[in-house]
């Protein structure tokens, strides 16, 4: 049914599916940094036009609420997602499970994603995806399957995934002082100068950078994350690995990649060669009121060395963003330190959410049954 991009964080019982996946050759399987990144990831595929699925225990919902409720939610983006028992009502297991096990049919209520218990049956397999599939296609939301513990047949891994380069050396590319930083205006200019229409994409954060970037432009290409903090890297990874053909530029803010630093490490390793990510640190929290990150006592471009992205530098120079805006060996990743402040009375997109994505979609030349909704 073309549900060839899997993205997921692993359990016990899934782990004869999981490595199933993993050995088709077909398929292609993300271990996410936790099961909110598996979610982003999976729903920027699709977006993409891949159908995807994201893979979880029910412990880890928790981390998936906040992209499931202001990302699938608000964009309209259905993926499948497969969420495992744990702690069922009646049988034994581990105490740190009991609670979850009885809530986890109502926390899916709760988020108005439609679900079913996961086919035990080989016979039933067939009709409850096309179930799902056209629940997915009519309301553009998505669609849960809970799989008790044996719903599965055993089957070892028969191979290793290995990641497409390590750690490299970052570059300082220049100091700065407080004085003489760009501001965030100045610094999506220069990005939104670099992102041609027809050949690339730009991924804003949640927060001032999302809404200043619409100020700016409101181009097709664009698509403003106006929740779901710290996703729009992951989000990005799935859109990119979805259209290889283009640049696809993600534009972060320390607050959110503090939130989710581990996306770090998933891009590192998966991340294609169309991907850069740009961090725009200015330390602080900037819409909402200022307050100080820690973004002053760590460097993220060491990180990202750290975590294999291809490229990794930290600046001040608008120079240096236009010139890593031009290169072509990705993942890449830019930390540009910039000034705080925003412009006064500051627009907010004039349309909503979903909107926006099927505009985006449209203009990928994406056509799936779910995007009329």
């Amino acid at each position: 049914m073309g549900f060839k991009t899997w993205a997921g964080v692993p359990c016990s019982f899934l782990t004869p599916f999981i490595n199933r996946v993993i050995d088709d050759p077909e398929m292609r399987y993300i271990s996410s940094a936790n099961e909110g990144d598996a979610v982003a990831t999976a729903s920027g595929a699709a977006v993409g036009g891949q159908p995807a699925v994201a893979m979880m225990q029910n412990s880890g919902l928790g981390n998936a609420i906040s992209p499931l409720s202001s990302l699938n939610w608000v964009f309209r983006i259905p993926i499948l997602l497969i969420i495992t028992l744990r702690g069922e009502p009646g049988l034994p297991d581990e105490p740190q499970h009991e609670l979850m096990g009885q809530i986890t049919g109502d926390l899916l209520d709760k988020l108005q994603i439609p679900w079913s218990y996961f086919p035990r049956n080989p016979d039933d397999v067939a009709g409850m995806l096309e179930a799902a599939r056209w629940q997915m296609d009519r309301t553009a939301r998505p669609y849960a399957f809970i799989m008790r513990k044996g719903s599965v047949a055993a089957r070892p891994l028969q191979s290793q995934w290995q990641p497409k380069s390590g750690p490299k050396p970052f570059q300082a590319l220049s100091r700065f002082s407080e004085e003489n930083l760009a501001s965030r205006q100045e610094a999506l200019q220069t990005v939104i100068a670099a992102t041609p229409l027809d050949e690339s994409v730009v991924i804003a954060t949640t927060g001032f950078t999302g809404r200043e970037l619409f100020a700016l432009d409101d181009r097709p290409n664009q698509l403003y994350m106006v929740g779901s903090m710290g996703c729009a890297p992951s989000f990005a990874l799935g859109l990119a690995l979805a259209q290889p053909g283009r640049k696809l530029v993600v534009v972060d803010g320390d607050g959110a990649a503090l939130m989710r630093l581990g996306n770090m490490a998933t891009l590192g390793a998966y991340g294609p060669q169309n991907l850069q990510h740009l961090l725009l640190d200015n330390g602080v929290h900037d819409s909402t009121g200022g307050q100080s990150t820690v973004s002053k006592g760590l460097s993220f471009a060491a990180i990202a060395s750290a975590c294999g992205y291809r490229q990794a530098a930290e600046s001040s120079s608008i120079g240096d963003l236009a010139k890593f805006l031009t290169a072509d060996q990705g993942p890449g990743f830019l930390q540009l330190h910039i000034r705080k402040g925003a412009p006064d009375q500051l627009l907010r997109p004039d349309q909503k959410p979903a909107a926006v994505c099927r505009r985006l979609m449209s203009h990928l030349g994406v056509e799936t049954a779910w995007l009329a909704h």
